[in-house]
Formats: structure tokens, C-alpha cells, sequence
């Protein structure tokens, strides 16, 4: 077992990125074998659509479409989508979990196009080069949610559709272990710069990662700004009502710890962003 994590202060004093930081973090993680970093099991191949999108924004069928799974690597989100039919293009900031992308990809005769970088760059790609953009949790890693957004809208056509999910701002805020009155009380402010302080034994954070909290009027606002109109909004349920006290489960009674985002690109606006920002 590897048991090489980073704390915020040793990303201070090694003056390392933030995404150097997170890169080794989940590089390490990946080798600890961490629950986030296990590929795909066989029974979500059974049904990959309805295991990727069980809400159904993606519609009966996503063959032939071209779709790019942004921070997306470890053997899962990518694998389903192709799976299904699309030509997925996968990029991640963790050449550990891109790995676990090429392992399940020859496992399964899978053929998709496999890019390690930042989701706030996306040089690499062209304009309008994809018709959907799926992106896992993961803009808590980047101090900037609005740079991420801009590179999104730069390569999703118009109309173009856009499915994120963020942690909550409010999750972020929150502590781990429940107060004196039985609650999870806020223990971070809202307005806030720089990374949160590190946690240990958390079970809604990620150990070793810079993680960062994004207001609402990012999260909602900024995808607006650069030219997405939001559809649909959902909050995965993870509460449990007998949920044992301190769970996750239990937390999640308290307060959701994501949110999904349902986004299409604008046809009329989105020359015009783009040109703006």
C-alpha cells in the first residue's frame, strides 16, 4: 500500500501547483486502490446507458455521437460511454487513472481517444469538436471553475449539451463529524480564497487533494455567462434514514453533497461568448 499523500502545507512550502498537487494525489491514489479509482464492474456493461445516465438526459441512445469524458479517467465513465456507442475522447489530469482507461479499453475492445491534461486546458482540442460533454465530479480540484467552463463551451458545438456534477458548496462547508446538537455545522466560510484545509477521515473528501469551494454563482451563474442555458438540476440522493450517525448516508440527510447539472449550448450566443471571453 502506498501511503504517499500531500497536505495543503507541504503544496505551500514545495511552491508545487495546485495541479501538480492533485495530480501526484491521485496518482497515489490510484495505487493505494482507493474506492474512486476502481474501473467499471461487469454488470454495468450489462446496460451502459441506463448505468451512465439513469435520469435519461441523454435519450434512447448516444451512437455515434461525439463525446468527451472531461476528468473522467479510472476504467468507468469513459468505458460505459463507449460502450454505448459514442466515439469518447477521455481527458485526465492522472496518468494512473488514464492507465485504468487503456487496461478496461483492451479488456473490452473499447476504442477511445485517451488525452492526459487539465480540465481548465483544453488547447489540445478543437472549437466545437464535440455534441456532449459528460464531467464527473472533479472542478473541486481547480481553483477556477469559470476557466474549466470557458474551455467547455470552446469545444461543445452549439446546442451542444453539457451534463456536470459538482460538489455542493454547502458539503464543503459543512464538518465531518456532527456537533454538540447532533447537526453538521458549518465549520468553512462561504467567501473564502485558497484551498479548504486538509481532513482526515472524511468520507466526502478525497485524502491528499487540493479541494476547492466554488459558489453557487459559479457553479450556476458562470455556466449562464459563458453561454450554456441550464435545463435540468438533480441532487443524487444519498440519504439513508437509519443511516448509522457519522455515515455518509446520515450526513446526506443533513445536507446533499452533489449536485448535477443539466447544460445546452446556446445556438444565438455562443460566437458571441466565446469572442468575449
Amino acid at each position: 500500500m502506498c501511503n504517499q499523500h500531500f497536505t495543503g502545507g507541504e503544496e505551500q512550502s514545495q511552491g508545487m501547483s495546485a495541479h501538480d498537487h492533485n495530480r501526484q494525489a491521485w496518482d497515489a491514489l490510484v495505487r493505494e486502490k482507493q474506492p474512486l479509482t476502481r474501473p467499471a464492474p461487469d454488470a454495468d456493461f450489462a446496460n451502459p446507458l441506463k448505468t451512465v445516465d439513469p435520469v435519461g438526459w441523454l435519450g434512447d441512445s448516444i451512437a455515434g455521437k461525439r463525446l468527451l469524458c472531461l476528468a473522467a479517467g479510472g476504467g468507468k465513465h469513459a468505458a460505459l460511454y463507449a460502450a454505448a456507442g459514442a466515439m469518447v475522447t477521455v481527458v485526465d489530469l492522472s496518468a494512473e487513472m488514464l492507465a485504468l482507461d487503456r487496461q478496461v479499453a483492451a479488456e473490452r475492445g473499447l476504442n477511445m481517444r485517451i488525452i492526459q491534461a487539465s480540465m481548465d486546458d483544453l488547447s489540445m482540442l478543437g472549437t466545437a469538436q464535440y455534441d456532449i460533454v459528460v464531467h464527473p465530479v472533479s472542478t473541486c480540484y481547480v481553483p477556477d471553475v469559470l476557466a474549466v467552463y470557458r474551455e467547455v463551451a470552446r469545444v461543445i458545438g452549439p446546442g451542444g449539451l453539457y451534463i456536470s456534477q459538482h460538489k455542493s458548496p454547502t458539503s464543503l462547508q459543512a464538518g465531518v463529524r456532527r456537533g454538540p446538537r447532533g447537526h453538521y455545522e458549518f465549520v468553512e466560510p462561504y467567501y473564502r480564497t485558497g484551498p479548504l484545509p486538509p481532513v482526515v477521515g472524511s468520507p466526502h473528501r478525497e485524502p491528499g487533494t487540493l479541494e476547492y469551494l466554488h459558489r453557487w454563482e459559479d457553479l450556476l451563474g458562470g455556466l449562464c455567462r459563458v453561454g450554456f442555458v441550464i435545463e435540468d438540476l438533480i441532487e443524487p440522493l444519498h440519504a439513508k434514514p437509519n443511516a448509522e450517525p457519522g455515515s455518509f448516508s446520515h450526513r446526506s440527510q443533513f445536507v446533499a453533497p452533489y449536485l448535477r447539472i443539466k447544460a445546452r449550448r446556446n445556438k444565438t450566443t455562443a460566437k458571441t461568448v466565446l469572442q468575449r471571453t
